[in-house]
C-alpha cells in the first residue's frame, strides 16, 4: 500500500520537484487574479485547498394557483359545484319528474333544475327528472308526471326527494327504496295542485310550499345524508376543465336523435353554455331558454316491458357515451357502483370526467332504438 507522505523543499531541485507534484494534482495552485498587475505573476503555493463555495441562484416563485376563498354563509353545490346559500347547499335537493308533452310546455322551474334527466318512457316519448336546490320562491312547477323504475335509480344518486304523479306498475315496488312524494296518494293533495290553463293530465303542478309540507307531514330528513360526497366530480372554483380523452373532437353543434322531439343544443364561447333547442326551435321553461355548461350522452341496453310501450332501460350495467364541455366532445364509458350506488362516467384513459361548474344536462339513450350515429357533433361554422 502506497502511502502519502509531505514534500520537502531542498532548493530549486526540490522546488521543481514539488512543481511537477503540483502539475500531478496532489497540491492545488491558485492564482489570484485580484491582485495588482506587478504581483500577479507571483505564484502562491498552498498545501491547504480552499473549500468550495456555491452561491445560492436566485429563481422565480413558483406561481401558485389562485384560491377563491368562499364567502361566510356560501358552499359549493352538490349539482353544479357553484357557490349556492349553505341553506339550499345543504338540504336535499328536489327530484321532480316534468311532462315534455307540447300540451305541457313551457316546463315551470326546469330553469332552476343543477341537473336534469332525459330519457323515454313510453313509446317515443320523453319525459324529465328535474333535480333542484334552488325552488324556494316556486309557486308552480312542473307539469308533473308518472314515475318510471330507473328515474328513482337517477333520485338516490343525489340523496334526493323524489316528487311524481303516480306511477307505472312495474315502477312501484321500487318506490319503498326512495323518499317519494306522490301525487295519487297519501301527501299529495298537499304537495300538489291542478291549473285551469291546462287539460289533465298536464295540468298537476307543485309548489314549494307545497312540497315542504309534505316533507314534514311524511317525516323525511332535509339534510344530507352524513357520508353523502356528492355525485360529480367538477373543476376548482375558477378553474376550466380540460377534456383528458384521446378522442376530443368540436362540438358547436350537438343533436340527439329522439325521435319524439329531436332535440339539440349549440355552444355559445361568449358565456360558455350550450342552449338547448327542440320541436324545431328555442326550448324556453318559464324563465327563459335552458342553458346547459355540462352535456351527458349515456347510451344504456333496453328492451319493453312484456307486450307494452313502457321503457325497460337498463342503468345497472356499463356501457358507453359522451362527455361535451367548453365546444368539444369525448368518448366516454359508464358504470354504476351499485344498485342504488353512484354512476361514474371515465374517459378514454380511465380516468374519471371532471365537469365544469354549472349546470348538466343527461340525456340517456336507449340501445335497441339508437346508436353512436343517432349522436352527431359539428365543429364551429
Amino acid at each position: 500500500m502506497k502511502r502519502k507522505t509531505e514534500p520537502r523543499f531542498f532548493g530549486i531541485a526540490a522546488i521543481l520537484l514539488v512543481s511537477v507534484t503540483l502539475l500531478t494534482g496532489c497540491i492545488r495552485i491558485r492564482l489570484h487574479r485580484t491582485e495588482e498587475v506587478a504581483e500577479s505573476s507571483v505564484i502562491r503555493i498552498e498545501t491547504e485547498p480552499e473549500p468550495i463555495v456555491i452561491e445560492p441562484v436566485e429563481t422565480e416563485p413558483e406561481t401558485e394557483a389562485e384560491t377563491i376563498e368562499i364567502p361566510e354563509g356560501m358552499v359549493r353545490s352538490y349539482l353544479t359545484g357553484e357557490l349556492v346559500p349553505e341553506e339550499q347547499g345543504r338540504r336535499r335537493p328536489l327530484a321532480i319528474m316534468m311532462s315534455n308533452d307540447k300540451e305541457a310546455l313551457p316546463q315551470y322551474g326546469i330553469n332552476r333544475a343543477g341537473v336534469v334527466y332525459e330519457a323515454p318512457v313510453e313509446g317515443t316519448m320523453n319525459r324529465y327528472l328535474s333535480i333542484m336546490e334552488d325552488y324556494d320562491d316556486l309557486e308552480r312547477i312542473g307539469s308533473v308526471r308518472s314515475c318510471r323504475t330507473y328515474y328513482v335509480y337517477f333520485a338516490r344518486e343525489f340523496d334526493a326527494i323524489y316528487a311524481h304523479y303516480g306511477q307505472s306498475t312495474f315502477a312501484k315496488p321500487y318506490l319503498k327504496y326512495i323518499d317519494n312524494i306522490n301525487g295519487i296518494e297519501g301527501t299529495g293533495g298537499t304537495a300538489f295542485f291542478r291549473s285551469s290553463d291546462r287539460k289533465a293530465p298536464h295540468n298537476a303542478y307543485a309548489s314549494y310550499d307545497g312540497i315542504q309540507k309534505a316533507i314534514e307531514a311524511l317525516g323525511y330528513d332535509q339534510e344530507y345524508d352524513e357520508d353523502y360526497e356528492g355525485h360529480y366530480q367538477f373543476a376548482e372554483l375558477g378553474e376550466t376543465a380540460e377534456l383528458g380523452g384521446g378522442d376530443v373532437q368540436d362540438a358547436y353543434r350537438v343533436s340527439v336523435a329522439y325521435r319524439y322531439n329531436s332535440p339539440w343544443f349549440e355552444y355559445h364561447e361568449e358565456d360558455g353554455l350550450y342552449y338547448r333547442y327542440q320541436y324545431g326551435a328555442a326550448h324556453e321553461g318559464s324563465e327563459g331558454q335552458i342553458a346547459v355548461k355540462n352535456l351527458i350522452i349515456q347510451f344504456c341496453p333496453a328492451s319493453y316491458y312484456a307486450s307494452t310501450d313502457y321503457r325497460n332501460i337498463n342503468v345497472q350495467g356499463d356501457h358507453y357515451g359522451y362527455f361535451v364541455t367548453g365546444g368539444q366532445a369525448e368518448s366516454i364509458s359508464w358504470k354504476k357502483e351499485s344498485e342504488f350506488g353512484l354512476t361514474h362516467y371515465y374517459d378514454s384513459n380511465g380516468e374519471e370526467i371532471v365537469l365544469n361548474n354549472g349546470k348538466t344536462w343527461v340525456c340517456i339513450c336507449t340501445t335497441n332504438d339508437m346508436d353512436a350515429d343517432d349522436i352527431t357533433f359539428s365543429g364551429k361554422e
